[in-house]
């Protein structure tokens, strides 16, 4: 199968983030085992869903990982022209389905050259490692992550994680984490604002404060100029409370992100907020002593990544992408968590995250092909001279 033919059998899994993927992996996992690779699968304890790693090569030290997930985005609610799960040629250059960007396309240029992996003389292994459950959160590679150094005797010293960068080596991603915030206060009538404690009322200080933590950091100078934005951001997404326009709110709900730049963690901001709101719970019980506010983290925090230019997962990552332009993105990636593991990280992918998660998602075949070149150059270069 070439690289066309496989991503369009991936796009044909149509496996959200949340769901079962067993249908994908095993598909993978025969594939794989086709060209006479064992490959080892990581299940959630419901056995679910499973990540899958493999290793092509000698059993030594100095091996490289490579990286990417097999769920995605809904399509619920856009407007798609053509089927989401089956891979459309449109004559002008691009392949569209979802996944095809992000990013099922990498997954098929790894598969594509797997038959020039096992017949190449490689002086260092090429591992395989396909996560689930990255759209939601990037909560299947901790596990994989663990089970990967747990599993083989030898050490990998490098991952690369396949998002769509354009091909671009991409040394930082932003971190990320999502809390929700729930205050607790009286209730009675609207009149009697002064008498009571409105959830919603000391839900919006909080709201302005979190704006504000933002903006003081931009003042102070706290920022990093290879993202857009180049701050760590503050976002309220989701607020609901109340129930009626003349009755004072017994609560109030919001649900907010941090997204940090790699000098800082969503932890630091936490415990500020976490002491602002004691301040307010001190002051407000003197009205309402039931007054509280409790946040509680509803997305795990997904570590930053900063490679420095200097490392040779770098160097290695111009080379093969024939490629020396450095890149840093503010979504949020698994990169950093195969950082967090030992190994040099760093992402380069084909397609490009302005087509992902929205309707009519496409990969130039221009860029899949770049992929494949890619992987050629990898496995030349980690092939024996």
């Amino acid at each position: 199968m070439n690289v066309e033919e496989i991503l369009s059998k991936l796009v044909s899994f149509p496996v959200l983030g949340g769901e079962s993927n067993l249908s994908i992996i095993h598909w993978i996992k025969d594939y794989i085992a086709d060209h006479g690779v064992a490959s080892v699968l990581v299940p959630n304890e419901e056995n679910t869903k499973a990540s899958l790693h493999c290793r092509i090569g000698p059993a030594v030290d100095g091996g490289v990982i490579l990286s990417g997930h097999t769920d995605v985005v809904p399509v619920k609610g856009q407007d798609w022209t053509s089927d989401p799960f089956e891979l459309t040629d449109k004559q002008d250059g691009r392949l569209y389905a979802r996944g095809s960007c992000d990013m099922k396309g990498f997954v098929a240029c790894c598969l594509a050259a797997l038959p020039e992996m096992v017949k190449a003389p490689l002086n260092k292994p090429i591992y395989f490692a396909f996560s689930y459950d990255e759209e939601i959160g990037c909560l299947a590679a901790p596990e994989l992550v663990e089970a990967i150094n747990n599993y083989y005797s030898e050490q990998p010293r490098f991952a690369i994680i396949g998002e769509p960068t354009m091909m671009k080596p991409t040394v930082g991603q932003k971190g990320i984490c999502i809390f929700e915030t729930v205050v607790s206060g009286s209730q009675g009538h609207s009149s009697r604002i002064k008498q009571e404690v409105s959830a919603i009322h000391e839900a919006m200080r909080l709201i302005l404060w979190l704006e504000s933590k933002m903006n003081s950091l931009i003042v102070a100078g706290q920022t990093d100029s290879r993202f857009t934005p180049n701050h760590t951001s503050i976002h309220i997404g989701k607020v609901s409370g109340g129930i009626a326009p003349n009755v004072i709110a017994q609560e109030c709900k919001f649900n907010w992100d941090v997204r940090t730049i790699p000098s800082e963690t969503p932890q630091q901001i936490l415990e500020e907020f976490n002491a602002y709101c004691a301040s307010r719970e001190d002051e407000l019980r003197k009205v309402f002593p039931g007054f509280k506010v409790e946040t509680t983290n509803i997305h795990p925090a997904v570590p930053g990544l900063d490679t420095h230019a200097d490392q040779e997962i770098v160097a290695l990552t111009k080379q093969f992408a024939n490629n020396n332009e450095l890149d840093a993105v503010s979504y949020a990636a698994e990169a950093g968590q195969f950082a967090e593991g030992g190994f040099e990280s760093i992402i380069c992918g084909p397609g490009d995250i302005a087509q992902a998660h929205r309707a009519d998602e496409f990969i130039d075949k221009e860029q899949l092909a770049w992929g494949v070149r890619f992987m050629n150059n990898l496995v030349a270069h980690f092939s024996e001279s």
